[in-house]
């Protein structure tokens, strides 16, 4: 059997307090290479959580978030940010890209972390994934003079910089139109289709969650057995 590209095993997280409060509970999820998945619920349910736990951007407080075969439940946070850097992109409802600095710059500041390439290699491979994204006459521009679907590719465009395994997308599409929301779900999907990356979005969006090859839905921080689909 083809080992997962990242899996959750009976993964809790729960916040200490006066009362505790449970965001996700008993999580078993497994996703292979070049799948597009939907990650769906109510507000409040915990999807959220369950991407940030995936992203490793949290650390479970039982269980195992296990990416490309490696144990993530002991290791430090610089062992983390290194994992996550090399083989994670993120793209956020809001953007956050850097006003103070280009579009091309934006796109390369992941590469410039990792440290992998020389500054020639980045901005050609920044320039590159704009172009194939339809910026490539934007990759001057500062992010304020794009729209909010250019600012949405730009924002793919970095998270495929370091050419990571696995794309996380935290509802998307939730401050585009209809038009602008149609580009940014196509690229994902075809981002899982033609690079046999995964891509996992996180999204209220029934509609959209149908595009996906899987969708698991997440009710009061468990995965509802009772839907969790392939379309």
């Amino acid at each position: 059997m083809t080992t997962p590209l990242i899996e959750t095993k009976n993964v809790t997280r729960t916040l200490a307090g006066a009362v505790p409060v449970t965001l996700v509970k008993n999580i078993d999820f497994a996703v292979q290479s070049g799948e597009f998945i939907a990650i769906t619920g109510p507000s409040g349910s915990g999807k959220s959580s369950l991407m940030y736990l995936l992203g490793l951007l949290d650390v479970p407080s039982e269980g195992d978030v296990i990416l490309l075969g490696e144990s993530t439940r002991s290791l430090d946070e610089n062992r983390r940010a290194a994992l996550r850097l090399a083989n994670i992109g993120f793209v956020f409802q809001f953007h956050f890209l850097l006003p103070e600095f280009t579009v091309l710059d934006n796109v390369m500041l992941p590469m410039q972390a990792l440290g992998r390439l020389t500054t020639a290699e980045q901005r050609a491979r920044a320039s590159a994934l704009l172009a194939s994204l339809g910026l490539a006459n934007h990759i001057n521009k500062r992010p304020e003079q794009l729209s909010g679907g250019e600012r949405q590719r730009v924002a793919s465009a970095r998270a495929l910089a370091n050419e990571p395994a696995l794309i996380l997308a935290d509802e998307p599409t939730g401050n585009l139109d209809t038009a602008a929301s149609e580009q940014v779900i196509t690229i994902l999907k075809d981002i899982a289709g033609s690079d046999q990356r995964s891509v996992i979005i996180v999204t209220h969006d029934l509609s959209l969650a149908a595009r996906a090859n899987r969708r698991v839905n997440i009710i009061d921080g468990q995965i509802d057995s009772k839907i969790v689909s392939k379309n």
